[in-house]
């Protein structure tokens, strides 16, 4: 019962389980430490953590390497990264997954690297092993260093796995760097990656960030299998990039392959409303969303009504590319912070805020819409990945 709440996303449930198995006088086993130490990690729960690691090495069990990679998770987890080295230090046996775990530990804390130290001192790795610190790079903004360990792992015939290269679609795409990211595409292709949920997403928000909206459609109707946020990403690509009709006519789509839409979906659907200052569209899919979907509106959904509402009152002249929206920002918040879900409402209150206020202070930032986005240096970059792993 612990293993199944602790798998099944109870873990709340789970200790309750733990703790009244413990009342009513049942010892634990080397099986039940590590599904309660797991639970602990879900629910942050530091204080029990640090109770049953009492209690495993009160028993015996402690000596136990599962026991002690999931402590250590827990307290890596919950930032307390001395007593999850101390754990670590203490082991007298160390496996792949233990070294692993230290790595993805210190990662996580932004110790990235003590952690690049420990992965080199390591006696073996492993695919994981290395996607682990790859991943690590990417997410604290050292794409670069991530790339150059990727060529590594390659020159070590190591096979990258699928978390791998979206590590790397992911670096591509905060870098801004379109050809750096078909390369990895191309990689991906010549190694038979099957095109799932989980990759296809990520090069669909690739292309598209960084302006080939094209190739960001081509993957994402090549994909077999999508998930809500596969649908999310390229209906907010399209919607951004002012396509409105394509991005209405793949909700519909959406909408008819029974998947229900959430918060980020409509998101998308609204920015594609406001290229046409087109409000009863905007009124439509705005009523649709709180009304039948029961979906509480949020601060991106009010931009862009204000946007929608301020631009039928004859506002666009004043618009200026490249500058701030602090005024409809700040009626956005406004609706916000209202809990508006009537449009006779909202569109009320966005003629009173706008009433009186000087028109020269109405501006738009079209620069996240972009189809051109600004390319770093980094798309300089020479790797070469063309290589096959087997």
């Amino acid at each position: 019962m612990i293993r199944a709440n602790t798998i099944g996303g109870s873990p709340k449930m789970a200790l309750l389980l733990f703790k009244a198995m413990l009342s009513q006088g049942f010892a634990p086993d080397k099986f039940t430490y590590p599904f309660v130490i797991s639970a602990c990690v879900a629910s942050n729960a530091l204080d029990l953590g640090r109770v049953t690691h009492a209690l495993a090495i009160k028993m015996g069990f402690w000596s136990d390497l599962y026991v002690q990679t999931n402590v250590m998770n827990l307290y890596f987890k919950c930032h307390e990264v001395d007593d999850g080295w101390k754990v670590f230090d203490k082991m007298r046996v160390r496996n792949v997954f233990a070294w692993t775990s230290v790595i993805a530990g210190f990662v996580a804390c932004g110790s990235l690297d003590t952690a690049r130290k420990l992965f080199e001192k390591m006696p073996s790795k492993n695919v994981v092993s290395w996607t682990a610190m790859i991943d690590g790079y990417v997410k604290h903004e050292r794409p670069i260093e991530a790339f150059n360990l990727f060529e590594r792992m390659l020159v070590d015939d190591v096979r990258p796995n699928e978390y791998t290269v979206v590590s790397l679609v992911r670096a591509c795409t905060e870098m801004g760097s379109l050809k750096l990211g078909r390369r990895i595409h191309d990689f991906v292709l010549k190694n038979n990656f099957e095109l799932g949920p989980f990759l296809g997403t990520a090069l669909i928000d690739m292309y598209s960030k960084c302006g080939s909206l094209d190739e960001a459609r081509k993957v994402f109707d090549l994909m077999q299998v999508r998930t809500l946020a596969t649908w999310n990403t390229m209906i907010t690509s399209l919607g951004v990039h002012g396509f409105r009709d394509e991005a209405i006519s793949l909700f519909e789509e959406m909408v008819k392959a029974n998947e229900v839409p959430d918060a980020i979906t409509f998101v998308g659907v609204l920015s594609a409303c406001i290229y046409v200052n087109d409000t009863q569209l905007a009124q439509k899919y705005f009523n649709l969303m709180t009304d039948h979907y029961g979906i509480t509106p949020i601060l991106e959904h009010y931009t862009c009504m204000v946007e929608i509402y301020t631009r039928a009152v004859e506002l666009d002249e004043f618009y200026t590319p490249g500058s701030a929206l602090e005024a409809n920002h700040d009626v956005a918040e406004l609706l916000h912070k209202s809990k508006l879900t009537n449009i006779d409402d909202i569109k009320k209150l966005v003629q009173k805020q706008y009433e009186d206020l000087d028109a020269s202070e109405l501006v738009i930032d079209h620069s996240s819409m972009s189809s051109e986005p600004q390319l770093s240096s980094s798309r300089r970059l020479h790797i070469d990945i063309g290589q096959t792993s087997t």
